[in-house]
């Protein structure tokens, strides 16, 4: 895990880790992190609604259209005006609008083998047909060749780029150890 301090999720997550991604959360990283489900569960534990990019992003909440930029960058600013929410997306030119009033951003660095795995259990969403879900596999995996907002080095670039508390994991382990560490259940010390 890398954060913008040091910080062991071994030894807990400070209070005000906790704290920050108790407000306004930003989720990032490739298709098939695992970025939906991390933030569903964040949002419950923190009582916040998610806010999905995919649903901005693209036009009748599917797949094949893409939304007005222009658009979909209102609608993002729209809702972060709320209190509390947590946003999650691999589109960081989305993302990247929601950073501005963010307490936290949180970037799922999977390796592919990884990603892939979550990709192929979830299936075609939202009526996706098996060529688009296939074009999406495809482009997935390019997450790391790829030079956009949307790719590794736009997520690293946003990552660098937040003064915010921030993380960065790595592995379905450390995500699970940090959901864990911040249910209401756990212990979390300073």
């Amino acid at each position: 895990m890398e954060s913008g301090e040091p910080l062991s999720v071994g030894n807990g997550a400070p209070t005000l880790v906790r704290e920050a991604l108790a407000q306004r959360t930003v989720v990032i990283g490739n298709s098939g992190s695992g970025k939906s489900d991390f933030a569903e569960s964040l949002a419950t534990m923190v009582h916040a609604p998610v806010v999905e990019l995919d649903l901005l992003h693209w036009e009748d909440a599917g797949f094949g259209v893409k939304r007005n930029e222009e658009n979909a960058v209102q609608m993002v600013s729209d809702a972060i005006e709320a209190p509390l929410w947590i946003v999650e997306g691999v589109y960081g030119w989305l993302a990247e609008v929601a950073l501005s009033n963010a307490t936290a951003l949180v970037w799922l660095d999977l390796p592919w083998s990884v990603c892939r795995q979550g990709l192929l259990a979830r299936g075609p969403r939202r009526g996706a047909s098996e060529a688009s879900f296939a074009a999406l596999v495809k482009w997935a995996e390019e997450y790391w060749e790829r030079r956009t907002s949307s790719s590794f080095d736009g997520h690293l670039s946003l990552f660098h780029g937040f003064c915010g508390e921030k993380l960065r994991l790595r592995d379905r382990n450390e995500v699970r150890e940090l959901l864990s560490l911040l249910s209401p259940d756990s212990d979390v010390t300073e």
